[in-house]
């Protein structure tokens, strides 16, 4: 059964909520901007790797894994993944990065010369295939020759350049099975242009305010044409709102309400996506409760997300992609600003997952950091290769 959360009330149960929902949302756009590549962390730590169990859990693309192929502390991370049972794993690619300078003759063709296909991209899909995962790749990213020289956040002047890449990146890892179009362009450090919703309570937008979503529903319904012209079982995932709450940022709600073409029909997507961080113990807020406040949408908040999803694209019944999770335990994160006793943090896990296992209107649940670093506590493994207290909860 779904866990319920019963009390109507909502209290936080970290302080500084909406400052610690910003610093996740920062930690997050750097973390994307960056991509999973090499190893886990800069520096060398001190300490050897403790050995893993060898029993593996089961394999379920209900839990997903972002992470290089190795950890700093030189052990390959995709055993370690499947023996924690992931199922599917996912890393990110920017388009600014594999196209800098150039526009290709031929754009839908991944063997023009203008694109630059990275290795680690190369390396970790080919690892996540070989340990039987299927695999999101999350593209972002417009190269300056397509936005007329702004910067990489900024949406290209043509949709359909989006597009042309989208199939060619398709045709290039004809593996992946899950593309994600962007991440968090609900949020203006990650999207531009982008005037945000000064007032999270509004359901209506400003015409400067409608901007982001319009555009972003052009490059989504382009990225899907991208898409499915090279592989009709691609699964495209849209929306990629952040919880969300504040000045920065328009909402989940709103977002949805105006995710919209210019001609007012909604952007084809066959998943919605969703990073549900909160400060709560994961439990499902029933819709007669309340929901939480200034439109954010953490965990607890899963149905009424839903249920504004089948309100406005009614009869699709989307699945929730849920990409990026984590639970902080062992030392204060410095972009979560709170760490949780071991006790807390393995309920929170296990909470978070067996929502995960049992609503079925979630497709996956991502965990973003396999191993700790300098900054982020969010690991299952410390910097050593230790086991943390989350380790075990996770693969149970």
């Amino acid at each position: 059964m779904d866990r319920l959360r019963t009390s109507q009330g909502r209290t936080s149960a970290r302080p500084g909520g909406i400052r610690v929902l910003l610093a996740i949302a920062t930690a997050v756009a750097v973390a994307a901007a960056g991509l999973v590549g090499g190893s886990s962390a800069a520096g060398k730590p001190a300490g050897k790797p403790v050995a893993i169990a060898k029993k593996a859990a089961a394999q379920t693309p209900k839990k997903s894994m972002w992470g290089p192929v190795e950890a700093e502390f030189g052990r390959p991370l995709f055993p370690i993944f499947k023996q924690l049972g992931v199922g599917l794993y996912s890393n990110a690619v920017r388009w600014d990065q594999v196209a800098p300078t150039t526009r290709p003759a031929n754009p839908t063709d991944p063997n023009d010369p203008a694109y630059t296909w990275p290795s680690y991209l190369t390396e970790s899909l080919a690892a996540a295939e070989a340990n039987g995962m299927q695999t999101q790749v999350l593209v972002l990213g417009t190269p300056p020759w397509a936005n007329g020289g702004k910067d990489f956040r900024f949406v290209p002047d043509n949709f359909k350049d989006f597009g042309d890449f989208s199939q060619a990146i398709s045709k290039r890892y004809p593996s992946v099975d899950h593309w994600m179009v962007w991440g968090e362009p609900n949020r203006a450090p990650n999207f531009q242009p982008f005037t945000p919703a000064t007032n999270p309570t509004t359901k209506k937008l400003t015409a400067a305010q409608q901007v982001a979503p319009v555009n972003y529903a052009q490059l989504l319904d382009a990225a899907y044409t991208g898409f499915k012209a090279a592989d009709p079982g691609d699964n495209v995932i849209g929306g990629n709102t952040y919880t969300s709450a504040g000045k920065d940022d328009i909402n989940p709600y709103q977002w949805i309400r105006y995710l919209k073409l210019p001609n007012g029909s909604r952007p084809r997507m066959d998943m919605w996506g969703h990073n549900p961080y909160g400060f709560d113990l994961p439990e499902l807020t029933p819709l007669s409760g309340k929901p939480a406040p200034r439109g954010t949408v953490p965990f607890s908040d899963l149905r009424f997300l839903v249920r504004e999803l089948d309100r406005n694209f009614p009869g699709k019944r989307f699945k929730l992609f849920l990409s990026e999770w984590g639970v902080p335990v062992g030392f204060k994160d410095k972009d979560l600003l709170y760490s949780l006793p071991p006790k807390e943090a393995k309920e929170w896990v296990k909470a978070g997952y067996e929502i995960a296992r049992t609503y079925k209107r979630i497709f996956t649940l991502g965990w973003i950091h396999p191993v700790d670093t300098d900054r982020a506590s969010q690991g299952l493994l410390d910097r050593t290769g230790k086991q943390k207290p989350t380790f075990k909860t996770f693969k149970s």
